[in-house]
């Protein structure tokens, strides 16, 4: 009678994962490492170049909400990244004498594993709406607590205003408080809390100021309300953000930030200038009905609908040329 000394299938396979290096403490090791390097590095050495800026509180609080975001992302790339290349170079199939990396029964349903990833990706996702409340109020509503009604306002007892007026497509820009001069070229103070009125004469536009951070729809018949406060002097491009017609994509131009005096003395002196032309704009008023120099196509026809005398937009239009005499 022969005695079969063969041990079963797998009957090593303990053994054999006792023999293994803890792979899960290898990977949170060099991931631990790299995220306490890159992370200070990324925001210390990139994050002070990250647009849109500091021109303005909004541009400054944009940024710093952006490189916090990061902050916390750049992490868990970095774990997703390690997890990818420690699985690409230890069990790759090239590789000899490695055991294939199945893990049994433990790889269906590991508790410890399950929760902590429930737990960390709840408190990252609650932690993020916290911030991003904290923020949104705390930055006088950061774009989404303005509007046409405004949900927080600026604390500032002195507030320039400016409207900003679309229409297809070009910006124009008024100031009520100097005559309602109106200029082609956005000019504002430093160190000043700007409010900006956005409206259209036709269509639906945006306001986009990019270094200025200030993002806000131009719609006819609506004031739309973005606040700002200006920090630091510097050029500003604008460009219309919303697609309104066939020049959509050269509808920009562009402005400047400049000390409190240089803005007087500009100020005054361009109210001075175009005190002529003023005179022929309607008188100053928050919107503007779709009627200027005939942007709303024809739907408020000339001397049927009450604008239309009052609202032509800039110099009175000349007749039509007569055709065949008629």
């Amino acid at each position: 009678m022969s005695t079969d000394n063969t041990e079963p299938a797998g009957q090593d396979a303990p053994a054999a994962q006792a023999d293994q290096p803890r792979h899960m403490w290898r990977i949170v090791a060099i991931w631990f490492i790299l995220a306490a390097i890159l992370d200070p590095l990324f925001y210390f050495l990139v994050g002070p170049h990250v647009p849109p800026g500091t021109m303005t509180d909004n541009a400054s609080d944009n940024q710093f909400d952006f490189n916090i975001l990061l902050v916390i992302a750049v992490p868990v790339l970095i774990a997703v990244w390690v997890y990818l290349g420690y699985c690409i170079v230890m069990w790759r199939s090239t590789r000899k004498g490695v055991p294939d990396p199945v893990g049994g029964p433990q790889a269906r349903s590991h508790l410890k594993v399950q929760v902590g990833w429930i737990v960390t990706t709840t408190i990252m996702v609650l932690g993020l709406f916290l911030f991003g409340t904290v923020r949104l109020i705390t930055g006088n509503g950061s774009g989404g607590g303005e509007g046409p009604n405004p949900i927080w306002t600026p604390t500032s007892a002195t507030v320039l205003p400016v409207q900003v007026i679309g229409q297809q497509w070009k910006f124009t820009y008024r100031y009520p408080t100097f005559g309602g001069m109106e200029t082609s070229q956005l000019i504002i103070p430093d160190h000043t809390t700007i409010a900006f009125h956005v409206t259209s004469l036709d269509v639906i536009h945006s306001f986009w100021a990019y270094q200025l951070s200030v993002k806000a729809d131009a719609n006819p018949q609506q004031d739309n309300v973005a606040y700002t406060e200006t920090k630091e002097t510097g050029n500003v491009t604008v460009r219309c953000s919303e697609l309104c017609g066939i020049w959509h994509g050269a509808m920009f131009n562009y402005g400047k930030v400049v000390s409190k005096s240089d803005f007087e003395t500009w100020a005054k002196k361009t109210e001075a200038l175009t005190a002529a032309n003023t005179k022929l704009l309607p008188p100053f008023a928050w919107t503007y009905v779709p009627d200027a120099n005939n942007a709303d196509g024809g739907y408020y026809p000339d001397n049927v609908d009450p604008y239309s005398n009052a609202e032509v937009y800039g110099a009175t239009p000349g007749k039509p040329t007569p055709v065949n005499g008629q």
